[in-house]
């Protein structure tokens, strides 16, 4: 289950928020709802550990399991502090720390700010015997700054981060592991009183009673007077200790036993393994008894079991054929990780290493004035967003600027596409000598995950900016109307008044792994002329093709594969094609593939995955005349452009459309937040305007970076979802329509199934898109 407030107009948020916290057990106690934000994901294991990851601004919370008596519950705190309370304790919960009770002990949460957290409900059927025995009187700390309770937090830290992805598979060895950790956890961190006296000795007896069992349950022959007799204890003494826990030793043992059959049953790493070798192998030695026993306690045969259909994972291939950093090899270390633009002045930050980012006021107040921001390695920034960029640019509201952009792809041709071309050279430079830009990408500088280069490629795209525009804060939104984009003439003489562009079919493309002829795998590359102004209407052909072959970069890298961005083709290790797509023009639409303000993060982040900042939305109705609305997350908006495009398909299937530099006028409207109305009501999201359309633009993942955790640039690539990007479209237009026109629900359900079109925007930027196209014709008044 999922829900979030952004499927909500605004005024309705706080009550739908209410209503979903309340259907897990959670009461909302105190939240702004003028700046609310909540999204819930439930998912629930095969043994019914029930698994509630929170992510939402500044609230406080009420956790009430009192209508479920013997379950357990736990919480960690993610990414931000709170405070944990009841009516008799009070106690500070830092980031990864833990708050443990039963289920008869309710407790509040306070978050002060932007935070996530992991609540587990452990049903009294997944608690087995050893922590019943020492489950806590009253709400329990813990602490993970060290010991098991540091890797259990590590471990549900990773879960969370997975969201709504994880599946059954992945969650088996959760159901193992947790009341291990737990119990460890809550014997390592209990209270010296809590472990003193009789009743401490016990327990501790029985903690090492029940490490015995775990390690012979598959010893056929096990039996209480072995186990007592290990102990130095009588066999009457150990059968008292479990009637203290309400259990007898038989019955602890076989349950243990079927906890880890069941386990072996799912497990793929048992597949070719018999029922009845399964059984055996943890001690059972009748197959009847054992069918019997299994469904007694979970309501199942083990052979229906077994059978239980698996969630299948999507095949992402190996990391170095998927754009995004690596989880694994990811340094929290590295120097780059964090570090903002170390080669460009206009990313360095102040000294303290704060972002320096304070936009200065602009004279003349009241008078439009007109820009010109040229390329060059001081006004581009390469395949990455940061908010602690320093401003190329500042401008007023309603200021227009012509901005020139370069395609990353030019030096798939650089005959044609950079040579002669000063802009294109003074930031295409790359020689013996060094390059004009070192970071591509948001990777780590040293090139420490795939040796690829500066970034590592880790986001693509060369961004003209960023645009500082004075005023705006988060909350306004920021309008960039499009009035007109023209592709860029080449520089070198031979192709004097021509443009052109590339297409790349490329390893990150839907169509890579489905290919029909030999070679398989293989990634081409299209060479197309595009025309601009004449009489008729400006088209594209394609002059020539070839096959990616391996490029030495002039660094010295080999680049068996289209993996980092800029690196310069040569023309003698390729085989060109000239008899391709004959009798074929493709009408031009340009547009920018990519409109970015910045996110909140000042590390840097990969420009390739859209978001709720805009970005790498690849959606061609971004050409003249259109208006793109973009939220603002930080002070002066930095208003980012590039991979412009001649023309793309909805999907842009292959990976890329015909990436042509262009030059653009665009004019920059601030909308306050205090004076948003109509269409902008409750915007939160991009959103696309043209003369008789609006443009609702859903992603896989409407907020990536906030949604999916520390590891969210490399998790947002694994889980790339139509049908996510369909339900988020879905949600924002229902939305747009309730807000703007006044719809009822059921109003607007109707009209959006039977008079708006849902399309396919891009399945090629790791967040991958669905548009919803509203047309404006629709409305008499």
């Amino acid at each position: 289950m999922r829900s979030t407030t952004n499927a909500y107009p605004k005024e309705q948020r706080l009550s739908a928020w209410s209503f979903a916290l309340k259907r897990v057990s959670i009461t909302l106690e105190a939240a702004d709802e003028a700046t609310l934000y909540g999204e819930l994901i439930q998912f629930t294991s095969s043994n019914g550990i029930v698994f509630v990851r929170l992510l939402a601004t500044a609230q406080e919370y009420t956790v009430d399991f009192r209508d479920e008596p013997g379950c357990f519950w736990l919480a960690v705190t993610l990414d931000a502090p709170s405070v944990a309370r009841n009516a008799t304790t009070s106690f500070t919960l830092d980031d990864g720390h833990m708050v443990c009770a039963r289920s008869e002990m309710p407790m509040s949460l306070q978050f002060t700010g932007d935070h996530r957290v992991l609540l587990l409900k452990i049903p009294p059927r997944a608690l087995d015997q050893r922590l019943k025995a020492l489950l806590p009187e009253k709400p329990r700390h813990l602490s993970a700054d060290s010991g098991p309770a540091r890797l259990l937090s590590t471990v549900l830290r990773s879960l969370a981060d997975m969201g709504n992805d994880v599946t059954d598979e992945e969650l088996r060895p959760v159901e193992l592991a947790l009341p291990e950790f737990l119990l460890a956890s809550l014997l390592n961190d209990a209270p010296a009183r809590a472990l003193g006296g009789a009743a401490g000795m016990r327990a501790a007896l029985l903690e090492r009673i029940f490490q015995t069992i775990e390690m012979r349950l598959s010893d056929p022959n096990l039996n209480y007077q072995q186990v007592a007799a290990e102990h130095g204890i009588s066999p009457r003494y150990l059968q008292k200790l479990f009637e203290s826990i309400d259990d007898s030793f038989g019955h602890y043992v076989k349950v243990r036993r079927l906890e880890r059959c069941r386990l072996d049953l799912r497990s793929p790493l048992h597949v070719q393994k018999s029922i009845s070798d399964i059984l055996f192998q943890w001690g059972f030695n009748d197959s009847a008894s054992f069918s019997r026993a299994f469904r007694e306690q979970y309501g199942i045969s083990p052979r229906d079991y077994r059978k239980m259909p698996a969630v299948d994972e999507a095949d992402h291939g190996p990391d170095t054929l998927r754009r995004g950093r690596s989880t694994a090899k990811r340094a929290v270390s590295d120097e780059a990780a964090v570090a903002p633009v170390e080669e460009l002045e206009i990313g360095e930050a102040d000294a303290d290493g704060a972002e320096a980012n304070v936009i200065p006021a602009i004279g003349d107040e009241g008078t439009v004035r007109h820009h010109h921001l040229p390329v060059s390695p001081r006004t581009v920034h390469w395949g990455y967003f940061s908010s602690a960029i320093k401003p190329a640019l500042m401008v007023r509201s309603g200021d227009f600027v012509t901005v020139e952009t370069l395609t990353h792809h030019a030096n798939d041709d650089p005959e044609r596409m950079v040579e002669g071309d000063h802009g294109a050279e003074s930031v295409y430079r790359w020689d013996e000598t060094g390059r004009a830009i070192e970071r591509r990408g948001a990777g780590p500088m040293s090139a420490s995950e795939f040796g690829r280069g500066p970034g590592e490629g880790f986001g693509v795209h060369i961004c003209t900016g960023p645009i500082a525009i004075q005023g705006a804060e988060p909350g306004d939104i920021i309008e960039v109307r499009i009035l007109s984009l023209e592709p860029r003439r080449s520089g070198n003489p031979r192709f004097q008044g021509k443009s052109f562009g590339s297409n790349a079919a490329t390893f990150w493309g839907f169509h890579y792994n489905d290919l029909l002829t030999e070679p398989k795998n293989r990634e081409v590359i299209t060479i197309y002329e595009v025309e601009s102004g004449g009489e008729r209407r400006p088209t594209a052909h394609a002059v020539y093709s070839y096959h990616w072959t391996p490029q030495t970069d002039p660094s010295g890298t080999v680049h068996e594969r289209y993996d980092y961005p800029g690196v310069p083709v040569d023309p003698e290790t390729i085989e060109r094609n000239y008899d391709i797509l004959q009798n074929v023009e493709i009408p031009i639409r340009p547009h920018f593939g990519v409109i970015a303000l910045a996110p909140a993060q000042a590390e840097p982040v990969d420009t390739i995955p859209p978001s709720a900042f805009g970005g790498n939305m690849d959606n061609w109705r971004t050409g003249p005349g259109s208006s793109v609305f973009l939220p603002v997350q930080v002070s002066g908006g930095l208003l980012s452009l590039g991979d412009p495009h001649a023309s793309q398909g909805d999907s842009e299937l292959c990976g890329t459309a015909i990436e042509c530099s262009m030059t653009a006028l665009i004019q920059v409207i601030r909308h306050p937040a205090g004076e948003l109305t109509g269409k902008l009501r409750d915007l939160d999201y991009p959103m696309i305007e043209t003369e008789t359309e609006w443009v609702i633009m859903g992603f896989s993942h409407p907020d990536y970076l906030k949604e999916l955790g520390e590891d969210a640039q490399s998790e947002v690539y694994k889980r790339a979802s139509i049908d996510a990007a369909m339900r988020d479209a879905f949600r924002k237009a229902r939305r747009f329509l309730m807000t703007t026109k006044d719809l009822s629900e059921d109003e607007t359900i109707s009209l959006l199934s039977v008079g708006v079109d849902f399309g396919i925007s891009q399945v090629a930027n790791g967040n991958w898109g669905v548009h919803a196209i509203i047309r404006k014709e629709l409305f008499t008044a």
